[in-house]
């Protein structure tokens, strides 16, 4: 067992900087870095729980999980929100990180007071230890807030649904087996006796589907997420001097012209900046670092996105 321990704690500490080297710093999400850290910290204690061979440092590595556990939730929680478009006001994350805060203050009234736990010995079983525990009258409180946390996540989700927009629906429903995932395998850890903590697979198995979803969403830009650029004066001409105007009014000027909720990758900006200064295939290759058929590639994908066939189309929606 305790070999297992380590092969997840090892994976566990390889998605923290695995996400800041592939992520760039403009687009990393604390709340999806906290998340790694976490379950780091709460696979750490599951480890040294593993090897104890005392009671107090037994009930320290619990108390350790328990750090990871509380705030792998309330990680998960805004992660999912995030994901689903929902906006948490200050007040309530400031609340909900005192609540996570309290949960944890419980647990470690263990060893002092009977509150969380009554009794607690170590047992020894499948070359690893574990805590053998008597529940204290406290005890449903943690149980009410990991409850709390699903159902908080089930009801984002639930709302993302409602929307019934494309990606907000696709999202949603990876999240739904995640959520559902985390919580099948904290009710079988809750009435089926195990000698291993297999939410520490599962939480691992969480942050490898929010690390691949992040990586795959950091290039898209939604229209709403661009700085406001004040109305420029038009210029009525049969002749389009792209450098007349600034970037940004026009880049907004044909992102205007999309459907709803149509995004465009970063290459693609790239490319669509580009070519609405003029600048042919070669010279955007050599600005980006890129081959000229990669760009080749990206450009026939940006004509399909703007529904349009050539340069000078492109052109024309700045005339609209």
């Amino acid at each position: 067992m305790t070999i297992a321990y380590i092969a997840v704690f090892t994976l566990s500490l390889l998605l923290p900087p695995s996400y800041l080297f592939y992520v760039e710093k403009s687009r990393r999400e604390h709340w999806l870095f906290g998340l790694f850290v976490c379950v780091s910290i709460t696979n750490l204690g599951y480890l040294l729980l593993s090897v104890s061979q005392t009671v107090r440092f037994a009930l320290f590595s619990n108390k350790l999980a328990y750090l990871g556990q509380v705030l792998v939730l309330l990680c998960m929680l805004k992660i999912i929100s995030k994901l689903c478009g929902v906006i948490w006001p200050k007040w309530a994350s400031i609340l909900l990180i005192c609540i996570a805060a309290a949960m944890f203050g419980l647990v470690c009234t263990t060893g002092y007071l009977d509150w969380y736990y009554r009794s607690v010995t170590l047992s020894h079983a499948n070359g690893a230890s574990m805590l053998v525990k008597e529940y204290g009258p406290l005890h449903p409180l943690y149980l009410i807030y990991v409850l709390g946390c699903f159902v908080a996540m089930l009801s984002v989700i639930v709302r993302a649904f409602r929307k019934r927009s494309g990606g907000a629906v696709k999202l949603a429903g990876l999240m739904l087996v995640v959520v559902l995932g985390n919580i099948g395998m904290w009710i079988v850890e809750k009435f089926i006796p195990l000698n291993f903590e297999f939410l520490s697979i599962s939480y691992l198995m969480s942050e490898f589907v929010f690390f691949f979803v992040h990586i795959l969403l950091q290039d898209y830009v939604r229209i709403a997420d661009l700085p406001a650029v004040p109305a420029q004066p038009q210029v009525k001409s049969s002749v389009i001097f792209v450098d007349s105007a600034e970037r940004a009014n026009r880049v907004e000027t044909i992102l205007a012209g999309l459907p709803e909720n149509t995004t465009l990758t970063a290459r693609q900006m790239d490319v669509l900046e580009g070519i609405l200064d003029g600048k042919s295939r070669k010279e955007i290759a050599a600005d980006l670092h890129l081959s000229e058929n990669t760009v080749k590639m990206h450009t026939s994908s940006l004509f399909k996105v703007l529904g349009v066939s050539s340069r000078e189309e492109i052109f024309a929606m700045l005339q609209d």
